[in-house]
């Protein structure tokens, strides 16, 4: 007997159809003879109801209420997930995040987990009950509801598999596993039937919607084995483990990319060694997350500093900056919005020179301008253009070889 937590998205259990396919999904597994954890995401569109319910009685909702409304969403489902399972004759129980111990930072709408209690659960466990927990939240240390940010049940998922030692973390979702790119916009994309966890991590960094970037970065720590799979499909889907055994003749593994994105210029700031860990230190404390930065020195006692940034966060941004312009000492602020961040991903990058250049050479010859670049041992990313996204990913998807069909281990 083993331990497998499940975890299902929201398409998962977008109706109560989807929640009674659920509990078979569950079921199998209970009668293999392992425990199982199931962690659920709000039912289908929710999460967005609620925003747009939010939005209809303020347009400033403080971060505290949202993540109190948020939270309701999860809390639908793990109910009716355990009585489909009641109901068909096995014994289930639902815990909120804070019920199932996960303890998270002090930070409302994205926290961190920093501990999970597990007596509860292995007491339930040891009954022989499916537990099923409600992804996305936990609660600080002081009692407050704190929700996980965008994706935020996979995190979930692999937290708990991590602290409860579990013997796999499988993550249903509405795709198969992890493909070469997003089916949805290319033709050729096809499914790989392994990746490692450092370029799983790349690729959802970089906008892979497929799986949050914590969630790998909890596998990844705690070798936490885990499969991407279908939750509508009986087949076998991506495995994400320490090293990709599959495929390994390929340099790039996929190409991941990025709608929404502003490029922030801050020009004039002081040329001091200190002027950079200043502004990156004081857009952290304000929870902004900045990606690809470009330095360049305009004269001897100036400089101009570039980043890109989420375009939900420009407004907060622009406004962090203005309240410290005189600590930072930086004389303009101007942004480019609707651009877009293409990525391509391989452990086989380190040891083939080259890839970059040919990556530039694919973007030239279709006329898409490349604004900014940023690289690692086994990823290039530029920022393009938000209407020559999907153009580029095309492009580089054919010049890398990727399409085909999957090959059958």
């Amino acid at each position: 007997m083993g331990l497998i937590v499940q975890k299902f998205g929201g398409t998962s259990v977008g109706n109560s159809e989807r929640i009674l396919n659920v509990a078979e999904r569950v079921i199998e597994e209970k009668n293999r003879g392992n425990d199982v954890v199931v962690v659920v995401s709000a039912m289908g569109k929710t999460t967005d109801q609620l925003v747009s319910l939010a939005g209809e009685v303020t347009s400033s909702p403080s971060k505290r209420e949202m993540d109190m409304l948020l939270t309701t969403g999860e809390q639908i489902t793990i109910s009716l997930l355990a009585m489909a399972l009641q109901h068909k004759g096995y014994d289930a129980i639902s815990f909120t995040g804070w019920q199932a111990g996960i303890e998270t930072e002090p930070v409302f709408g994205n926290a961190r987990v920093l501990n999970i209690e597990r007596t509860r659960l292995q007491a339930e466990l040891a009954k022989g009950k499916v537990v099923i927990v409600a992804g996305f939240q936990g609660a600080t240390a002081d009692g407050e509801i704190a929700t996980l940010g965008r994706g935020g049940s996979d995190t979930t998922a692999v937290a708990l598999a991590a602290a409860l030692k579990a013997d796999k973390c499988d993550i249903y979702t509405d795709v198969t596993g992890v493909f070469t790119t997003d089916p949805r916009y290319v033709k050729g994309a096809r499914k790989l039937l392994s990746i490692s966890y450092d370029e799983m991590l790349e690729l959802a960094n970089l906008g892979a919607g497929v799986l949050h970037p914590r969630a790998v970065e909890f596998a990844k720590n705690y070798h936490v084995p885990l499969e991407v799979r279908s939750s509508m499909e009986r087949e076998s889907g991506t495995i994400i483990e320490e090293e990709g055994k599959m495929e390994q003749n390929l340099v790039v593994r996929g190409i991941a990319f990025e709608d929404k994105i502003t490029k922030v210029t801050v020009l004039g700031l002081s040329n001091t060694l200190s002027s950079l860990s200043t502004i990156f230190t004081t857009l952290a404390n304000n929870h902004l997350n900045v990606d690809i930065i470009i330095q360049s020195t305009t004269n001897k006692n100036t400089t101009d500093l570039s980043f890109s940034i989420h375009s939900e966060d420009l407004k907060d941004t622009l406004q962090v900056l203005a309240d410290n312009k005189e600590s930072l000492k930086y004389e303009n602020v101007q942004f480019e919005s609707d651009l877009a961040k293409v990525s391509i991903v391989g452990s086989g990058m380190v040891s083939n020179p080259g890839v970059a250049a040919k990556m530039f050479e694919v973007l030239a010859n279709e006329s898409i301008e490349v604004k900014m670049v940023s690289t690692s041992e086994i990823k290039v990313s530029t920022v393009v253009e938000e209407g020559n996204m999907i153009r580029a990913v095309d492009s580089l998807h054919q010049a890398f070889e990727l399409a085909g069909t999957t090959v059958k281990s």
